[in-house]
């Protein structure tokens, strides 16, 4: 009896096992494309968690469901049951395993943050105080080959600075393949930087500026999102993320250089305009919002 328990036991761990893996593989196919190279470690690390939440949902649910169908009293059975006072064992193991999968998601996930970042605060210590460091000339190089970009949010629109360029647009220009380097500002409240492609969030926190980096992969159209509530018009504050080759890049560059700063399309300032214009007041107070940015390149 105790033989064919430990046979159903060891069944039940590779079903459950099976299923969590698929559960994990299928996880994939939630999240939309990977379009950096840090969406691949998230989504690893997403799946991950599935399968270990699976097998740990369906083992707790499972041990419930079978007390529940074979370990019940029989219907007239009014006895009390055994007077168990405790189980050393039981109490060690179930105490055991939950910090034993904390210590795993938490080495896991830690692992992942620290492949996404680029620079430790040693080295970067380094290169401010201008100190030689072992990797400060892989390090300097690396700095040199970024694209470095400065974003600016306000409410309600992203607008997009190319200092080497000097030029300006309301759509965010990426290339393929390389390192980008932003430095996030904010001219009002707290924003959110985000694109769900990516697998990427930052927010943003007025008069502070903050160094995001990242690499795009895959060339497309993606949306860039206010993750933030930030006031009225928040959902209108989305644009569009273009990544694409080199070559393309380049040529985009020189295009947005060649065209006079004008007033960018904004939706939140026409639905205020628009709103404002009515002859029916809500009553709802407002903020008003900003003056449409005037950038060289707009959507």
């Amino acid at each position: 009896m105790k033989t064919q328990k430990i046979l159903i036991l060891i069944a039940t761990t590779i079903v459950l096992t099976a299923v969590s893996l698929w559960m994990g593989k299928l996880s994939y196919s939630w999240l939309p494309y990977q379009a950096s190279a840090e969406s691949t470690l998230v989504d690893d690390l997403f799946s991950f968690l599935v399968t270990l939440g699976t097998f740990v949902f369906l083992g707790v649910t499972g041990t419930l469901m079978s007390s529940i169908i074979f370990n019940r009293a029989d219907k007239y059975d009014m006895s009390d049951g055994p007077p168990i006072e405790g189980n050393l064992t039981l109490e060690v193991v179930w105490t055991a395993i939950p910090i034993f999968l904390v210590l795993w998601i938490a080495t896991y996930s830690y692992q992942v943050y620290d492949q996404m970042s680029i620079q430790g605060p040693m080295e970067i210590a380094h290169l401010h105080m201008g100190m030689e460091s072992v990797n400060a000339t892989s390090i300097e190089e690396t700095v040199q080959q970024k694209e470095k970009i400065e974003v600016t949010a306000k409410q309600w629109a992203w607008i997009f600075r190319y200092p080497e360029q000097n030029i300006t647009s309301t759509e965010l220009h990426l290339p393929v393949n390389k390192r980008v380097s932003l430095a996030l500002q904010s001219e009002d409240v707290i924003h959110g930087f985000y694109i769900p492609a990516f697998r990427l969030k930052q927010d943003i926190i007025p008069k502070r500026t903050i160094d995001f980096e990242f690499t795009p992969i895959r060339v497309g159209k993606y949306r860039l999102r206010d993750s933030q509530f930030s006031g009225t018009y928040f959902a209108a504050m989305q644009t569009d993320v273009v990544v694409e080759s080199q070559e393309d890049y380049d040529q985009w560059l020189k295009l947005a250089t060649y065209q006079k700063p004008s007033p960018a399309n904004n939706q939140a300032a026409s639905e205020y305009t628009h709103e404002s214009n009515q002859k029916i007041k809500t009553g709802w107070p407002t903020v008003p919002p900003a003056e449409p940015p005037v950038v060289n390149y707009h959507s």
